[in-house]
């Protein structure tokens, strides 16, 4: 036989187990992917397997000669390998629990394969392969980490397994414990914390342990029978009807009467029944805290036999521990028992103690307040909250809380009671100690499904947990905010908060909610009575960023509430202002200008959002960047030639969203835009309409276009049916706003004969003088109607047309402008001065002269008296005399006032008493009146027109010695002032009265 066919035979076999080993390598590496624990470890395995794979393919290619060191090394790989592919599997299938509970098995199991497999790779005959050199040293490497690998359990997974340990040591541990430690064990393995998943995942632990019990490893299974015990302690163990079944068969078994304590249980230092007993060296029980105090204080005996004790030796005795706590546990029952009929007494002070017994019972342990459960205590707790007195009542929530805190099955006791839910939101109402109890106990029960449905049903508790919020109290606040929070999850209960002024989670869900969800926090807040602070508040809080994509990119519903959301927090100006500089008014020109017309209500909806916003931008001030709505001429003109193509909602919106604008900054360029696109005969043709919405804001725009407006532009549109159409809105009309606008526009246009004309033909004076009549009322609108009325006279007093003026005189004109001197507002005050200054410029000629006497004076008839300025017989209604109209104290207190407008006016009606031959006499009226102190100080007015208006009237007045010598002093200083400040003419004018003054010499160079 030859060499080659030797070696054939003695590496076939070794050729084969390495090939099984391979693939079995494959399949634990594959495995360990799905592996429920210690994925980390599983995955370091795994990484040496793959790398110890690469070794063995490696030693495949070689020629393998049989050694009793390498058989040893593939009996090893292939024993280890296949307990690592055990072990993978039963971590890939079996409870995730039981897996934790054995997690440092698992590591350990893990640590020794990977150090078997180093210590078969280190038999492997590396000389007797043709091996490369780094092939030698790899495997070297590969066989010092192995063999030196340490696997640990995760650290989250060695405390779970320390307060295991520690849990069923203590074994007094309570239903809190085991909760917390069943909800932490499934968070470490990624199980839900819901009811339903708790036990299942329990259920499965139990059944391994009883596969445990089957393969009859009774080591395991007695650990694992102590887990259960520990675990099976918290709510999901066991049903509710399971613990009744156990508690009441307890229970029934004991009897009615307390059991006095054994005489063991007392401890012999204290003489108090031990809690934590210990067993010295010589074999005597104490309390533990007892016998250490009596080592510390220097004693070596016992104090029973005083037979010497070893101080460091001090043993629990468990079973007397465990006898006192089931002889305690038994009197508790009994008392929680006794205490339930006393609760029912009518006598409060009884009543309040017993509830603070049974307070005490619960704070001790969990199961006790476990017990007061089983024995139906809610219904009766809950009665109690309708208690008048107060201190029962708050005593009574605070045990109901006590008893909900951890328990899942005291939640449902306390919710499933008729009209728990309201009894307790009632207290929200009351004193702050009683709502904070309140409050509290509803935090504890909202973490409960059954509870959240059933507390947002509840009338004004939102309402009430709301309020909450803002208490002095810091632990109240927090806990109405985290209970608002859990009830949260309901779309209902978060419209509810809304009404309530809390917005958070609405805007929460119009955020990143679902569409049918943000459709319907858009509905809400397009429906809600909203405060001004609120609506402020929404929009700091980030409201338009959620509203501005729903307008743009929303279907019509969603377009639709989401612009009536907008429109809606529109109606604050700040707001409005803001929303136009975040870009609000793209997407609402688009719906209006592109949106079909078919569906009215969205353009409807959009065109009263855009009205908003331009009534916000009157509220700017001149200081501020100015903030534009429409950006382009073209959105004017667009804009506004919406207004022939839409119904009348439409049309009212577009009107008085240009009203807004010519009442902002942006005022002259809009109205300059308006009449450039000829909107003049637009609006008179809506002002002839009768739609009660259109017309009056037709009217107030037009209003204000024809308000300092190009007069030529205006004649170009009016006829004698504009003219017609105006006077029958004031005849006709019973808006007040409306009238104001058309009589506005009366004031407005041009004071051309043949308008006037027109208007009267038209009957319209009769109707503006009856405005002028009525005094009483008051109000914006009021005084806007008797301005524009009184601005609307001053063309029936022209002084051309003195035919005019005495019908205007006639009808009682005079005096009502006098009255409405001292009565209306400054603008009113103008008016009504003009229009005396136009009639009293007629005066001089109307004046009758004064009659000569003949005769004998003593049968002559008396005369009568001439007037001190004109120097003939005036009267109000033939010469319109201001003396007679007793118009001059009016006028010169209207000259004192600051507004230069009106002060200019009624300078002019004064200034006709002193008109070309009346001036002598016209100046001792205004002396006596002290109207040149006032004419002196506009020296030192701003206004140009008004200063020289003074120095014209001053050089007339000073031309008099009497005048000059009695006032010229006081206007010394102001004429001087001028001289070196003014204008030319005005130095000029100075210097002229200065001249008279004696201060400078007629030749001066200032004339």
């Amino acid at each position: 036989m030859t060499l080659e066919m030797i070696s054939s035979l003695y590496t076939a076999p070794a050729t084969e187990a390495l090939s099984q080993i391979l693939e079995i390598i494959c399949e634990v590496v594959v495995a360990s992917k799905d592996v429920l624990i210690e994925k980390r470890i599983f995955a370091e395995l795994a990484h040496y397997l793959q790398r110890l794979e690469s070794v063995i393919k490696e030693l495949n290619k070689k020629g393998i000669i049989h050694s009793e060191n390498l058989n040893n090394a593939i009996d090893i790989f292939n024993r280890e390998i296949k307990l690592a592919k055990q072990l993978t599997l039963e971590c890939s299938k079996k409870n995730k629990v039981y897996l934790l509970m054995n997690c440092r098995s698992i590591t350990k199991q893990l640590e020794n394969i990977t150090r078997e497999l180093s210590h078969a790779l280190s038999l492997i005959p590396l000389a007797s392969f043709d091996l490369s050199s780094g092939i030698v040293e790899e495997i070297g490497k590969l066989c010092d980490n192995m063999g030196t690998a340490e696997f640990k359990a995760a650290i989250a997974e060695e405390e779970i397994l320390e307060k295991i340990e520690a849990g069923i040591q203590e074994r007094s541990v309570d239903r809190s414990y085991a909760n917390n430690l069943l909800v932490l064990i499934a968070q470490t393995l990624g199980i839900s914390t819901e009811r339903s998943s708790l036990k299942k995942e329990f259920e499965e632990f139990k059944n391994e342990i009883e596969s445990a019990h089957v393969r009859k490893n009774m080591a395991e299974a007695i650990q694992m029978d102590q887990i259960i015990a520990l675990l099976g302690r918290a709510d999901v163990a066991s049903s509710p009807k399971e613990k009744e079944v156990r508690y009441f068969t307890k229970r029934n078994s004991l009897g009615s009467q307390p059991l006095e304590p054994l005489q063991s249980f007392y401890c012999p230092i204290t003489r108090d029944v031990m809690t934590d007993p210990v067993e010295t060296s010589s074999g005597q029980t104490f309390e533990r805290s007892a016998i250490e105090k009596w080592f510390a204080d220097g004693n070596k005996l016992c104090p029973l036999t005083m037979t010497p004790l070893d101080t460091s030796i001090l043993r629990p005795n468990k079973t007397l521990r465990q006898s006192i706590a089931e002889w305690r546990d038994r009197n508790t029952m009994i008392r929680i028992a006794s205490i339930k009929p006393k609760l029912l007494s009518e006598n409060e002070e009884e009543v309040f103690n017993c509830l603070e017994q049974l307070q005490d019972l619960c704070e001790q342990s969990d199961l006790h307040q476990e017990w007061v459960v089983l024995e139906n205590y809610p219904p009766t707790l809950i009665k109690l909250l309708g208690e008048r007195n107060r201190d029962i009542r708050i005593q009574s929530l605070l045990i109901l809380c006590t008893l909900a805190k951890d328990s899942d099955d005291a939640k449902v006791k306390i919710v499933e009671v008729d009209n728990s839910i309201e009894s307790i939101a009632h207290s929200l109402g009351r004193r702050i100690e009683e709502r904070k109890r309140a409050v509290a106990l509803l935090l504890e029960l909202s973490r409960s499904d059954l509870a959240r449905d059933r507390i947002g049903k509840v009338q004004g508790c939102i309402l009430l947990v709301v309020t909450m919020l803002s208490s002095d109290d810091n632990q109240a606040s927090r806990d109405a905010r985290e209970l608002l929070e859990n009830l949260s999850f309901s779309d209902q209960n978060i419209i509810q908060m809304a009404k309530a002024n809390y917005f958070k989670y609405l805007l929460q869900r119009l955020s990143s909610g679902p569409e049918d969800v943000k459709c319907i926090m858009a509905t809400t807040l397009a429906e809600l009575e909203l405060t001004d602070p609120n609506k402020s508040s929404l929009l700091e809080d980030g409201v338009l960023g959620s509203l501005l994509p729903l307008i743009s990119n929303g279907d019509l519903p969603m377009k639709t509430v989401a612009i009536k959301a907008l429109k809606n927090l529109a109606t604050l100006p700040k707001n409005g202002l803001r929303m136009i500089k975040e870009g609000a008014m793209p997407p609402l020109l688009d719906l209006l200008f592109h949106h079909s017309p078919a569906i009215p209500s969205l353009r409807e909806q959009a065109a009263a959002t855009i009205m908003h916003l331009a009534i916000s931008t009157m509220s700017q001030e001149t200081e501020q960047l100015q903030v534009s709505l429409l950006e382009s001429d073209d959105d004017i003109f667009k804009l506004f030639s919406l207004i022939n193509l839409t119904g009348p909602d439409i049309q009212k919106s577009i009107l008085r969203t240009f009203f807004a604008l010519c009442q902002s900054l942006s005022a002259t360029n809009v109205k300059a835009k308006l009449r450039q696109h000829l909107s003049v005969p637009v609006l008179v043709q809506l002002c002839e309409l009768d739609n009660p919405e259109v017309r009056p804001n037709a009217v107030k725009l037009l209003c204000c276009l024809t308000d300092d407006g190009d007069e030529a532009t205006i004649l170009e549109h009016v006829d004698q049916r504009y003219v017609e159409t105006f006077v029958k809105i004031i005849k006709s009309s019973t808006d007040e706003d409306e009238i104001g606008s058309a009589m506005g526009i009366i004031s407005n246009l041009p004071e051309d004969p043949q308008i006037t004309r027109w208007f009267l033909d038209a009957g319209a004076l009769p109707f503006i003088f009856n405005f002028l009549h009525d005094t009483k009322q008051k109000g914006p609108c009021k005084d806007q109607l008797i301005e524009n009325a009184v601005g609307a006279v001053r063309r029936f007093t022209v002084s051309m047309n003195q035919e005019l003026q005495k019908k205007a005189a006639e009808a009682g004109i005079i005096p009502a402008l006098v009255q409405w001197l001292e009565l209306g507002t400054t603008t009113t005050k103008k008016h009504s001065a003009i229009s005396l200054a136009q009639l009293s410029q007629s005066s001089p000629r109307l004046s009758r002269p004064l009659p000569k006497r003949g005769g004998f004076l003593c049968f002559s008839a008396p005369l009568e008296s001439a007037c001190p300025v004109h120097r003939g017989i005036c009267s109000v209604e033939s010469s319109f005399c201001l003396l007679e109209a007793d118009a001059v104290g009016p006028l010169v207190r209207v000259l004192a006032e600051a507004d230069p407008g009106a002060s200019e006016a009624s300078f002019d009606a004064l200034l006709t008493l002193i008109d070309g031959e009346l001036l002598q006499s016209g100046s001792k009226v205004l002396a006596d009146a002290n109207a040149i102190p006032l004419i002196i100080r506009l020296l030192g007015s701003s206004s140009p027109t008004l200063l020289e208006k003074a120095l014209n009237a001053m050089e007339r007045i000073f031309r008099q010695v009497e005048f000059k010598q009695k006032y010229g002093a006081s206007a010394q200083m102001s004429l001087v002032d001028i001289t070196q400040r003014g204008s030319s003419s005005t130095k000029s004018l100075a210097a002229r009265i200065l001249a008279h003054l004696n201060v400078l010499h007629e030749q001066s160079s200032y004339f």
